[in-house]
């Protein structure tokens, strides 16, 4: 205190010694800075409160204010005067936290329970933070800035993106390309050396701009699907947490977490930051993620540390946060994660290994034009444009030779170029990215990128009931209390004993929460939709005072609510008497098998034997049937030394007396029916696994169409879990497939039927959202988990996450599946017809004419409109109803069919046939030069692929145009393509080696590339075998 004061006067002192050199309104700006400061010294002595650890470091940073009493221009102090002409002055209150950062890390480093009791506990760490275990922090902007500046954001530094500049080196690193830099660098140094720069820069300079124009397009593309990637990622990590601030529970996203903050943690949660555990049941956190070890690890008062990133296994809880961002482990850890946005689906290994096979067809005919070119050249047989011979021996000059040898390499490489379908892979990139971004907006986030084809392939959908099939928006609608039913507004005649006990129970024994607003607007109910339907009943209804029935007990031990029981428990002990009670909650039929006694509404205790037993059944068995989920409540009273049972963890099962039943509609979605039927006329079969009983079950799944009416009745086609887990394997594999609804089911029951299904050969979907349902939705091909409902743990089992919890979405994901896949079909079709084609024109015009018709530069343009925006205009073409009238693809179909071989080679044979009557014809049929006929080939070769574009669109139907005026950028792309080939024939005679033509001419090749229509809906009239079209050849399936 002395060394405080001390030094409190040291300050004063120099404030009184403040240069005198003032005029009279700076003399009473310093006098009123003066006064104040003094008055804050002198309080400062009455607050003083220091940690009684003396290892326990708390900062006391000051907060201080430099005040100019003298502004100079220059901030020159006189040396011969000893006063400074300022003052330090203090005027900002001290507003920083008892707590700073380090010493919070080190507490939670070191995970010392006796450190965190000499601060007062995790109450007093709540107190320095200026938070309250109860009621949170105040919340308001000051306060959440404030503590973002004192301790950071729930943010994570990630890696640097990968800029443009990344992708345009990678793509710089292809090897033809590199082998075209080359012939371009050495075509453009000799054709300089032999034609001076004006003209001599012309063929070399145009070769260098369409490898960079074909670069940047490839680049851009692959940049825009990154930052695409990047998005969905931070989609992916907004996880939304529950946080008490100013004492109400509110629903806030993971980043807008600050140091004080009050989490809710439940069932499946990841932790959001470092914090300390203060209030809870049963919680149970598996580290594995952090610490590599598998066993859960309780956490409770005697082990209160809580790490980031750490997963909620079971209970729940509450904690005050410590640390957030980067001042956690996880923080650190996730800083030096990127999502790995390279990830290859199997349909890109398959179509790698596809571009590999045509690649190697592609360099042998490249190797044996360059064979034949050269021997032509160098036999003498190949003349310039003035009839004369290019090489004659000894009297040729070696630019000469070294020239026309660069200009057939550079052929050669070119058609290397052409029939490696670089454009494959892009595609699959663009529809996936593209695709993925759509399908955001129709609800459904995809996680990992093969699940968007896969989907497409789905045979079978195993679906949840609760929030995907219906609204997930409970509401009690009957209550019964012994054999009577109750109406709303007629508890009045129920004995208050019971209500009173119906009352604790509901309260007690729940995970949600109550906010009543000092304001008088409407009170709000936190939890599951169960939970909150629950609490809203008893509040409204029953006029239960959450508040004070919570203190008025003490919570002993708690058994936290899980899928496998599907019950919880609480032992509590009332304050008044001391006097210990178990109650119970949960699936009625389960909680009525633990009853040996029931209440009726005057409040007396009746035998449950087991005819009264059978009557109970029967009235649960009606309000399912009526598809409500019915909830049970019973109750014991224990003797004292009943008490220590808790010690155990084990509470009173049996000997119970039940209190009531309540239930609860859930409506069924609209739309889910038309979904289910859409799933089932598209060939995909779809199952119901949900853990309401067995009646609520086929109530709900005629109501979706999942059982038609009276198929409940034919024998296994509803099962409950215990039923199906007791089959043999045997058994359970000859009526898997019979099975529509599989009802009181467990999580391990549905991992055994996704099982059975992918034994018998199915691609099955699986929906999930409990932690529980982890190991089936990482067994499925495709995971579907819960956006709304889902826990964090099932979200990191799933692939995709269905953002609305809604069915309709999941048979929009099956559709969106099969367009990708269709999607890549239709380019694949459209890109191989140009590569057969190319590559027997340039062949056989080389091998008879000994010359190529298409230069590098046009080869290269076609390439560029083949592989990009060949891949944009048909890789973007959005879902249509056809693709749900088609069975699913199976998984080992080929993926060019036969339909796509008969359109391809009809296409390909007819370019072909004009294209070499062109060139061995088309001076004479024309009348025309060399080089204009070499530009009509050109010409008509481009527009053969702009018209080829529209039939790709359809693989089956013979209205291509059906739906084009909805595909805007497919559109858009053809005008973008016939702009640009009008302008390389028209103005770039120069750079792209063409002539211009005229009115008739152009319409010539428009009239030969437009034959390609009716020739494409002739073809489609040709029956094709089922037989692969490959397997007659004994070729391995592409």
């Amino acid at each position: 205190m002395a060394s405080i004061v001390l030094s409190n006067l040291e300050r004063i002192v120099s404030l009184l010694h403040a240069p005198n050199t003032l005029n009279q309104p700076k003399k009473r700006w310093r006098s009123a800075f003066v006064t104040i400061y003094c008055s804050k010294t002198l309080l400062s002595f009455f607050n003083v409160s220091l940690p009684e650890n003396k290892h326990f470091e708390v900062s006391r940073r000051p907060s201080f204010t430099i005040v100019d009493l003298k502004p100079e221009k220059s901030f020159k102090i006189d040396q011969t005067s000893q006063r400074p002409s300022f003052t330090v002055v203090d005027l900002k209150p001290d507003k920083s936290f008892k707590i700073d950062q380090t010493s919070l890390l080190q507490l939670l480093k070191e995970k010392n329970v006796d450190t965190l009791q000499n601060i007062g506990g995790v109450d007093g760490v709540a107190s320095s933070l200026e938070s309250n275990v109860d009621f949170g922090i105040q919340g308001d902007a000051e306060d959440i800035a404030h503590r973002h500046e004192a301790f950071g954001s729930n943010t994570y530094e990630t890696p640097p993106t990968k800029s443009i500049f990344h992708f345009i080196v990678e793509a710089f690193k292809d090897l033809t390309i590199f082998i075209l830099l080359g012939c371009a660098t050495l075509s453009l140094a000799f054709g300089i050396k032999e034609k001076g720069i004006k003209e001599g820069w012309y063929d070399g300079g145009s070769i260098f701009v369409a490898i960079l124009l074909v670069i940047a397009v490839s680049s851009i593309s692959n940049f825009r699907q990154n930052r695409q990637f990047e998005k969905l990622s931070k989609v992916s990590n907004n996880i939304q947490v529950d946080v008490v601030r100013a004492g109400r529970r509110q629903h806030i996203s993971v980043f807008q977490i600050v140091v004080g903050d009050v989490v809710c943690l439940k069932i499946g949660d990841q932790v959001p930051a470092d914090g300390l555990f203060f209030d809870g049941h049963s919680l149970q956190v598996d580290e594995s993620s952090m610490t590599g070890e598998s066993d859960h690890v309780e956490v409770n008062c005697s082990n209160p540390f809580l790490v980031s990133g750490t997963k909620v296994v079971d209970g729940y809880a509450r904690m005050l946060v410590t640390s957030v961002g980067m001042n956690t482990t996880w923080g650190e850890m996730m800083s030096s994660i990127s999502r790995d946005s390279n990830e290859q689906t199997p349909l890109q290994a398959r179509l790698n290994k596809l571009t590999s096979s045509i690649g190697k067809v592609g360099l042998l005919v490249a190797f044996l034009v360059l064979v034949v070119l050269l021997v032509r050249y160098f036999t003498g047989n190949t003349k310039d444009d003035n009839g004369n011979k290019e090489f004659n021996g000894s009297k040729t000059k070696v630019d000469d030779i070294v020239n026309a040898v660069v200009g057939i390499v550079a052929a050669a490489v070119t058609i290397v170029v052409v029939a490696i379908p670089e454009g494959l892979p892009l595609a699959v990139t663009l529809t996936l990215a593209y695709s993925m971004k759509r399908m955001m907006v129709d609800q459904a986030m995809v996680r990992k990128l093969s699940a968007c084809e896969t989907m497409g392939s789905a045979t079978t959908i195993c679906t949840d009931k609760t929030g995907t099939l219906t609204l997930n928006q409970m509401k009690v609608t009957k209550f019964w209390l012994g054999k009577e039913t109750f109406a709303t507004g007629s508890y009045s005649s129920i004995a208050p004993y019971v209500l009173e006990l119906v009352q604790e129970g509901v309260a007690l024994n729940t995970t949600g929460s109550v906010y009543k607003p000092n304001s008088g607007s409407e009170i709000e109910f936190s939890g599951s939709p169960t939970e909150k339907a629950i609490l809203s009943w008893a509040v409204l209804e029953l006029n239960m005072e959450m508040e004070q029935l919570m203190q008025s007990c003490m919570i002993l031990f708690v058994e936290a609510f899980n899928s496998q029981k599907k019950r919880s428990g609480v032992l509590m002990s009332r304050k008044v008497d001391n006097s210990i009670h178990v109650h119970w909650k949960g699936a009625a039929e389960m909680i009525l098998k633990m009853c040996s006694s029931y209440y009726d509404a005057s409040g007396i205790v009746k035998d449950l034997d087991d005819a009264e037993k059978m009557k109970f059944e029967q009235i649960i068995q009606g309000m399912a049937a009526s598809s409500l989920r019915c909830i049970a409540f019973a109750h014991k009273q224990v003797s004292g030394d009943q008490e220590n049972e808790q010690e155990h963890k084990k509470l009173e099962e049996d000997g119970l007396t039940l209190l009531g039943l309540v239930g609860l509609k859930d409506p069924c979605r609209p739309g889910v029916k038309k979904a289910v039927e859409d799933c089932q006329y598209a060939g995909v079969n779809v199952k119901m696994i949900t853990g309401d009983n067995v009646f609520t079950a086929k109530a709900i799944a005629t109501e979706c169409g999942i059982l038609r009416p009276g198929q409940d009745m034919v024998s296994g086609a509803v099962v409950e879990g215990v039923e199906f887990r007791n089959y043999t394997p045997e058994e359970r594999l000859k009526k898997v497939d019979t099975i529509c609804v599989m009802a009181r089911s467990s999580p391990f029951d549905k991992l055994l039927m996704v099982e059975c299904l992918k034994q018998k050969g199915h691609v099955v979907a699986v929906t999930g959202d409990g932690t529980n349902d982890a190991p089936a939705l990482k067994e499925a091909d495709i995971g579907l988990s819960m956006g709304i409902q889902g826990t964090e743990v099932a979200k990191e089992s799933s692939d995709i996450v269905i953002l609305d919890d809604n069915f309709a979405s999941v048979a929009t994901v099956l559709k969106w599946g099969r367009c990708v896949y269709n999607n890549i079909q239709k380019f694949i079709q459209f890109q191989l017809t140009v590569n057969v084609a190319a590559l027997v024109i340039n062949f056989v015009a080389a091998v008879s004419a000994g010359e190529v018709p298409l230069t590098a530069v046009q080869l290269l343009w076609v390439n560029l409109i083949m592989d990009t925006l060949g891949a944009l205009a048909l890789a973007t073409e959005q879902p249509t109803k056809e693709l749900m009238d088609k069975p699913p693809v199976g998984r080992t179909e080929p993926l060019i069919t036969n339909i796509m071989w008969r359109n391809l080679l009809a296409q390909a044979s007819y370019q072909i046939a004009v294209l070499l009557t062109l060139q061995f014809k088309g001076e004479s049929i024309f009348g025309v030069s060399e080089k204009v006929n070499d530009t009509l080939i050109f010409n008509t070769f481009v527009l053969c692929q702009v018209f080829n574009e529209f039939n790709a669109r359809k693989l089956e139907k013979k209205n291509v145009f059906k739906g084009i005026h909805k595909n805007r950028l497919f559109l858009g792309i053809i005008v973008i393509t016939i702009v640009l080939q009008v302008v390389m024939v028209e103005f770039l005679k120069k750079f792209a080696d063409t002539e211009r033509l005229n009115w008739a001419q152009w319409g010539a090749c428009i009239g030969i590339a437009a034959l390609s229509w009716p020739i494409g809906w002739i073809v489609k009239w040709i029956p094709v075998p089922q037989r692969p079209f490959l397997s007659y050849l004994k070729m391995k399936k592409i």
